[in-house]
């Protein structure tokens, strides 16, 4: 039988993706973050440092909306424009533009530390685990960005002593549980991989009794106790993430089964909650579907997930420019949520059914 979120993710394929397409070509305004090393060391435009994530308002949420188009069309191509979506791509993922991407990256550095080294990595699992003739010319334009994203993450996680537990682009566990796919994909050179093995078990393997009834804060779009849960079910086996969890969250405070009120949709730090909800609700999904069949908790987590992220999914397109940049992605973050989101589990076979799961 078809599900829920299946039904609504066909009703509003074509929507979201024309909303991804409007925002990844749309220049200008921009939120460009450069370090100037000297007189006039800035760009003229966005796209003079980023040629093919120009888009989006800024650099994090044009690669995740890229991501958005590409999930779309291996999930749902039927509901789509695809002959637009697939130009546009081959537009912005050519060998020069992400090879400018990367030199971008190695010079001036990134701000979105881990957010959008997270998204990196997963936009080029998502090509490179697509049989498609279009993806398999993507992934190869793609190898220099993420070797570059893969070095800093290499060199940047045995520095960092304690993890960000933040509900922003800083948190440590969402960009890792981003990552993780492609680090799982790289079996021929495991670096990655157990870099992310080991920060996830010094920062977070002894956390109990996680203050989650302070969340939210006012701009979060992540829920700190959920991304770490979510980060830690993809790495610890059933059993131990069971026991993990009941020490870490022994009891759910209503602050996080509540959806979180937004007032105003211009202000782009309180337009964060909507985002906030939705990946509350993918987060309570892959929660319930890691716990064991009979645990009890999993019908109030299930539930949660919808009550949360059902009314948002009308806010998505069409609201104000501060949300529409960026919010589709975590609608079908959530739309498509199911056992391709268990990166622990190993890369998905190539033509295997690309469904979400009820």
């Amino acid at each position: 039988m078809t599900s829920r979120r299946e039904t609504q993710l066909l009703s509003r394929a074509a929507e979201y993706s024309a909303a991804a397409l409007r925002n990844v070509r749309k220049e200008f305004p921009n939120d460009i973050r450069s370090t100037m090393r000297f007189p006039g060391d800035f760009p003229n435009r966005p796209r003079d440092l980023y040629p093919a994530f120009y888009g989006c308002f800024d650099w994090h949420s044009c690669v995740e909306m890229h991501w958005l188009l590409v999930r779309l069309l291996r999930t749902v191509p039927a509901a789509l424009p695809t002959d637009e979506i697939r130009t546009a791509l081959n537009k912005h993922l050519t060998a020069d533009a992400l090879g400018g991407e990367a030199e971008t990256f190695r010079t001036k550095g990134s701000r979105a530390r881990p957010y959008g080294w997270g998204w990196a990595l997963m936009l080029h699992h998502e090509i490179a685990t697509w049989d498609d003739p279009d993806a398999r010319t993507w992934s190869a334009h793609l190898a220099p960005l993420s070797a570059a994203v893969t070095e800093a993450f290499l060199g940047w996680l045995p520095k960092q002593a304690y993890p960000i537990r933040t509900g922003a682009h800083n948190n440590s566990a969402f960009g890792l549980s981003r990552a993780l796919p492609y680090a799982r994909s790289q079996a021929e050179d495991p670096a990655l991989l157990a870099a992310f093995e080991d920060a996830a078990t010094r920062w977070f393997s002894t956390d109990t009794d996680y203050p989650a009834n302070w969340e939210p804060s006012g701009a979060d779009f992540l829920s700190p106790a959920l991304t770490e849960a979510e980060l830690q079910a993809s790495l610890l086996p059933p059993d131990e993430f069971a026991a993990w969890f009941d020490r870490f969250l022994p009891e759910l405070p209503a602050s996080l089964l509540t959806p979180a009120t937004v007032t105003d949709d211009s202000d782009g730090q309180i337009a964060h909650l909507r985002g906030l909800n939705l990946s509350r609700a993918w987060c309570w999904l892959r929660l319930a579907d890691s716990l064991p069949t009979a645990d009890p908790r999993r019908p109030l987590l299930t539930r949660a997930a919808k009550a949360h992220a059902e009314p948002e999914l009308d806010h998505v397109s069409g609201s104000d420019y501060m949300v529409e940049h960026w919010l589709a992605c975590y609608a079908v973050l959530y739309l498509t949520a199911g056992s391709r989101d268990h990166a622990g589990k190993g890369a998905p076979a190539r033509n295997a059914p690309q469904r979400a799961e009820t």
